[in-house]
């Protein structure tokens, strides 16, 4: 098996440069995915992914879409190398001699790989989350202070004395002051301790599980077609796009899941924004309040990220850039 033709430490250094990559390429379209899917039913301060694109460039700058990737660059690596290296380890821990992985083995490593990953991505995605959205919600506290609708131009950020959040420390103020991911860490850890950081964990699993799932059998698949035999790799274009329609068809479908996990893990909400109590709760509010449709926000875009996202990690992850830096190591 090819797991066995480096090693792990190679596998791992891999994983997290093809992370660091793909984030930094796609990460204003995740930034727009978060603010359409915490959007409610008449308060909505973006009409698609593109004028969420332009008014936040319009009102934040340029590093405006980038508000949330310190964290993400940060954890991205212990992430997508921890899920890279568990799907390659289980694969290879399931195969029998000679035989390769059936589909159901294929998608027990896929299970395995998506619930080892949890471990970094629900803390990451938890402070991410409050620094993608505090541009939406200064966006509609600025539109109600000034009592006109939402304009095409942009909003201003205006600082307002209103508490906003269920979560201590983490208010309107603070968002004000844009604080940092380090800020809104230690105020989760000092209030709620660790479990505050793993609000979301069962949404978390519910999305990422069924993802690995679908994803890596159907990219193992697709790239098998580019392979003239079991011994050599794909084309590195095979692989991309092997990556991008595997990445695009596992995003869709758990897109209900994502939804569910970003309203849960938004600490701070907007005026008339719902709270949830849980898991079950955040669904049915969701389905009754703003109907099946708000399941399916930012679908498009969360397409759209996860197709380079991983077209660019298997594109990396198979090259072998970790191979070539152990080798080059004392």
């Amino acid at each position: 098996m090819h797991f066995l033709l480096f090693s792990l430490p190679a596998k791992l250094i891999n994983g997290g440069v093809a992370g660091i990559i793909g984030v930094t390429c796609v990460f204003p379209i995740d930034l727009t995915k978060t603010r359409l899917q915490n959007q409610r039913s008449g308060q909505q301060a973006y009409k698609s992914m593109l004028d969420c694109l332009v008014k936040t460039l319009r009102s934040e700058g340029y590093f405006g879409m980038y508000r949330g990737a310190a964290v993400n660059l940060t954890l991205v690596t212990p992430e997508k190398a921890i899920k890279l290296a568990a799907n390659d380890y289980f694969r290879h821990s399931l195969a029998r001699d000679g035989t390769g992985l059936t589909i159901s083995r294929e998608m027990v490593a896929g299970c395995g790989a998506g619930t080892c990953q949890v471990i970094i991505t629900t803390p990451m995605e938890m402070l991410k989350i409050q620094l993608q959205d505090a541009g939406r919600l200064s966006c509609q506290r600025s539109e109600l202070m000034s009592g006109v609708h939402y304009s095409s131009s942009g909003c201003k950020h205006v600082a307002v004395s209103s508490p906003l959040t269920r979560a201590p420390n983490i208010g309107s103020a603070a968002l004000a002051k844009r604080i940092s991911a380090t800020h809104i860490a230690a105020a989760i850890l000092h209030t709620q301790g660790i479990k505050g950081l793993y609000r979301g964990l069962g949404a978390t699993l519910l999305r990422d599980i069924p993802f690995s799932i679908i994803y890596f059998p159907l990219f193992a698949h697709l790239n098998r077609r580019g392979q003239a035999s079991l011994e050599k790799r794909a084309p590195f274009y095979h692989s991309f796009l092997a990556g991008c329609v595997a990445g695009s068809v596992a995003a869709v479908s758990v897109n209900p899941f994502d939804v569910i996990k970003t309203r849960l893990q938004s600490l701070t909400k907007g005026t008339n924004e719902n709270s949830y109590s849980g898991l079950v709760d955040c669904a049915r509010k969701i389905w009754w309040k703003e109907g099946p449709s708000a399941f399916l926000r930012g679908a498009g875009c969360r397409a759209l990220v996860i197709a380079p996202l991983f077209g660019i990690a298997q594109v990396i992850y198979f090259i072998g850039v970790g191979e070539f830096l152990v080798k080059l190591s004392p």
